[in-house]
């Protein structure tokens, strides 16, 4: 017998702000039947075509522990600098940037989302299928 994540929680200070920056972020919805209001205290979101969800779960810890996990994420379609400024004009904060760390096209960009989750910025698959770019 074997076990399988039933979804990814994130321990937050205020679910719902954070589950409509994620959603807004990778195109999640909410759930059906338990839509995500101001002042609830779990919040889940749902990627519409995998059916992965990401509970957004409120904390009394004034200062949450350090993050052990953290998402990396691609852009469904579009290249990898697109989805950058998108994420950015999301409110997004740049930590890091990792690109051409391992020569030309490749690498990724480190963000954390308004309460400092860090989460990365890969190539897209159809970027990484095409290979590095000349020169």
């Amino acid at each position: 017998m074997t076990s399988f994540v039933s979804h990814t929680t994130v321990d937050c200070h205020d679910a719902y702000e954070l589950s409509q920056w994620w959603k807004a972020l990778l195109g999640y919805v909410d759930v059906d039947g338990d839509p995500n209001e101001p002042g609830h205290e779990e919040c889940m979101i749902l990627d519409p075509d995998s059916g992965h969800s990401i509970l957004f779960l409120e904390v009394p810890d004034e200062v949450l522990a350090p993050k052990r996990i953290h998402f990396d994420l691609r852009p469904r379609a579009g290249s990898r600098d697109a989805e950058v400024e998108r994420v950015r004009g999301l409110g997004a904060v740049e930590v890091d940037d990792q690109r051409g760390q391992y020569g030309p096209g490749t690498g990724w960009v480190v963000f954390a989302d308004p309460e400092g989750n860090q989460f990365c910025l890969l190539r897209s698959e159809a970027e990484v299928a095409a290979g590095p770019p000349p020169g």
